[in-house]
C-alpha cells in the first residue's frame, strides 16, 4: 500500500492511496480461504473447498468486503504514520477501478488543531456573590400567601376584588369563540386580566343571575382572528365569593407541607439562594469562557464550524417562525395561544388556590466536549442575546439575513474553538465522568418529568447512547471547575439586579 500526501492547506490534508492488484489478490485469497474453513459446500469437506469454487460463489461479496477494509486500512495508515487526529470522518473518492487492477482512492481529512499550551494561573476572573436579603424573602412569602388566599361565599352583589364562579359562553355573532367559555369558570373582578369591559360588566351581578356582557376586542389585539371584533359573553353566575386577607402564619406553612412560618421562611430563603448561586455560577462560567475566547486564537476545522452554524441557524429559524405565528395567532405556534390561546386571551383562567413554594430553576444545558464531539457549542454559559443566542429571533434590528448569518457563523467558530480547548484540557488532565455521576444525571433527568420518572429511567436503560449525551455537560462543568481552581478568582458582593444584568463579553463574536 502506498500513501502519498497530495495537498496540505491549513487543517485539511489530502492523500492518494494506491493498493496494488497483487496485494488485493492476496487479501482476497486469504478471506476466501477463511470462508472455506467455515462454510459448508455440498460435495466438499470443510476446509477442502477449491479456491475457484469459493471465488465463484462468494467472489463478489468478498471483493466488496476486501475493498472496504482496505480503504479503512489506508485511512488508518495515513493517520497513524503521521500522528494525525481527525476532526470529522474523511471524505473518500474512489478512482478508476478495473477487474484485477490496482485500487486507487483519494481522501480529504480535516484535522483537529494543535491546541496552544494552557496555563490558567494568571487567568483573572470575578465571582459575583449575591445574598438573599430579608425583604426579598418577605416578598416571596407574600406571593405564596397571595396564591393561598382563601375565599368565602357572600349573599350580596359582586364587587371589585370578588371572585365569581360562573358558566360562560362566548360568541362573535352566531359563532362560538373556541375555548373562551366553560363550566365553573372562576373570574376575579378588578384583576385587569380580561378583555376591556368584561370585568366592569359583571360588577353588581348576584348568584343566580345571568348577564350578557358585550365587549370589543382592541384593534391591536394579540390574537389576530379576534382583533377588532365585537363579542358577547353570557355569564351564568353560580356564586359570588369574597376573598379573605392573605395569611402569613403557621397555617400558611402547613398548607405547603411545613410546620411553622419560620420553617417556610428558611425553605424560601434556601431555594432563592440556590437560584441566585446558580445564576452566579453561570456568570462565572461565562466570564471564564470570555477570557478563554480572548486569550486563545487558533484555527478550527471548517467542517465543525459549518455543523455548529447549521445547528444555530436552525434554532434561530425555529424561534423566528414561531414568533411570527404567535403574532398571527396561529395554532401550534410556540409562544402563541392558538385555539386554546384565544380562550386564554379572551378569558384567562385565574390562578388556582394552594400553589406550593416554587422550585429552583437549576442551571442551563451545556454542550458535549469529548474529543469526537468537541465541535458542539458551549451553550450553557453563552449569553442569550444576539449574536450570542437565538432569543432575539424575529427582531432583526435592521440586519440583513446575510449579516445575521455572518454573526451566527462567528458565534459558531467561537463555540467550536472553546469546545476544542475544553476537550483538550480535560484530556490532558485526565478529567473524566464516573458511572455514579452518570447515574445521578439520569436520576435528575427523570425528576424533571414528574409522573413519568419510570419511563425516563427505562428510556436511558434501553438507550446507552442517550446516557452518553448526559456525559458531555458533566465533563464540561468539571473542566470549568478545574480551570477556576487554577485561576485568580476575586469575589464581589452584588445585588440581584446586577447578577441578572447582561455581562460585557470580552470575547463576543
Amino acid at each position: 500500500m502506498e500513501v502519498i500526501e497530495t495537498a496540505a492547506d491549513g487543517l485539511t490534508r489530502e492523500f492518494r492511496v494506491v493498493v496494488s492488484s497483487g496485494e488485493l489478490e492476496e487479501k482476497m485469497k486469504g478471506r476466501l480461504e477463511e470462508l472455506g474453513r467455515a462454510v459448508a459446500v455440498p460435495g466438499f469437506r470443510p476446509g477442502r473447498v477449491p479456491l475457484p469454487i469459493l471465488k465463484r460463489r462468494f467472489g463478489a461479496s468478498v471483493s466488496e468486503e476486501v475493498r472496504r477494509h482496505t480503504i479503512e486500512e489506508g485511512i488508518t495508515a495515513a493517520m497513524s504514520e503521521r500522528k494525525l487526529r481527525a476532526a470529522l470522518p474523511p471524505k473518500v473518492e474512489i478512482g478508476s477501478e478495473k477487474e484485477g487492477g490496482d485500487l486507487e482512492f483519494t481522501m480529504s481529512i480535516e484535522l483537529l488543531p494543535e491546541i496552544p499550551e494552557t496555563n490558567f494561573a494568571d487567568l483573572d476572573v470575578e465571582r459575583l456573590v449575591a445574598e438573599v436579603p430579608e425583604e426579598e424573602v418577605d416578598k416571596a412569602i407574600a406571593r405564596i400567601a397571595e396564591q393561598h388566599r382563601k375565599s368565602e361565599p357572600v349573599a350580596r352583589p359582586a364587587e371589585t376584588g370578588d371572585l365569581i364562579l360562573a358558566d360562560v359562553e362566548a360568541r362573535i355573532g352566531e359563532e362560538e369563540i373556541p375555548g373562551a367559555g366553560g363550566k365553573d369558570r372562576q373570574i376575579e373582578l378588578g384583576s385587569g386580566s380580561y378583555v376591556p369591559g368584561f370585568e366592569e360588566g359583571l360588577l353588581g351581578a348576584a348568584a343566580g343571575e345571568t348577564r350578557k356582557v358585550e365587549v370589543s376586542f382592541p384593534a391591536d389585539y394579540a390574537v389576530e382572528s379576534l382583533a377588532g371584533k365585537e363579542a358577547v359573553f353570557s355569564v351564568a353566575v353560580k356564586e359570588v365569593r369574597r376573598r379573605l386577607p392573605a395569611a402569613t402564619d403557621d397555617t400558611l406553612a402547613e398548607e405547603v407541607g411545613l410546620g411553622t412560618l419560620g420553617e417556610l421562611r428558611e425553605e424560601v430563603r434556601e431555594r432563592m439562594q440556590r437560584d441566585w448561586d446558580a445564576l452566579a455560577r453561570q456568570r462565572l462560567k461565562r466570564a471564564v469562557l470570555d477570557k478563554l475566547a480572548a486569550r486563545f486564537d487558533f484555527p478550527v476545522p471548517p467542517g465543525l464550524v459549518e455543523i455548529e452554524f447549521d445547528s444555530l441557524w436552525r434554532q434561530y429559524e425555529t424561534v423566528r417562525d414561531a414568533r411570527a405565528k404567535a403574532a398571527r395567532g396561529e395554532e401550534g405556534a410556540e409562544g402563541a395561544e392558538g385555539a386554546e390561546g384565544e380562550a386564554m386571551e379572551a378569558f384567562p383562567h385565574s390562578h388556582g388556590e394552594g400553589e406550593s413554594v416554587p422550585h429552583s430553576h437549576g442551571e442551563g444545558e451545556s454542550a458535549p466536549h469529548t474529543h469526537q464531539e468537541s465541535a458542539s457549542a458551549v451553550k450553557s454559559a453563552e449569553a442569550e442575546g444576539s449574536p450570542e443566542g437565538v432569543e432575539d429571533a424575529g427582531d432583526d434590528q435592521g440586519e440583513t439575513e446575510e449579516e445575521r448569518k455572518a454573526s451566527y457563523r462567528r458565534l459558531a467558530e467561537r463555540r467550536v474553538r472553546l469546545g476544542l480547548l475544553l476537550a483538550e484540557v480535560g484530556r490532558n488532565n485526565n478529567i473524566t465522568v464516573s458511572q455514579e455521576e452518570l447515574r445521578q444525571a439520569v436520576t435528575r433527568e427523570a425528576l424533571r418529568h414528574p409522573g413519568h420518572e419510570r419511563q425516563v429511567m427505562d428510556f436511558y436503560r434501553r438507550n446507552p447512547e442517550a446516557v452518553g449525551s448526559l456525559q458531555a455537560p458533566i465533563l464540561e462543568e468539571k473542566v470549568i471547575d478545574f480551570i477556576v481552581e487554577l485561576a485568580k478568582v476575586g469575589e464581589r458582593k452584588v445585588a440581584l439586579k446586577e447578577l441578572l444584568a447582561e455581562p460585557e463579553a470580552e470575547g463576543a463574536a
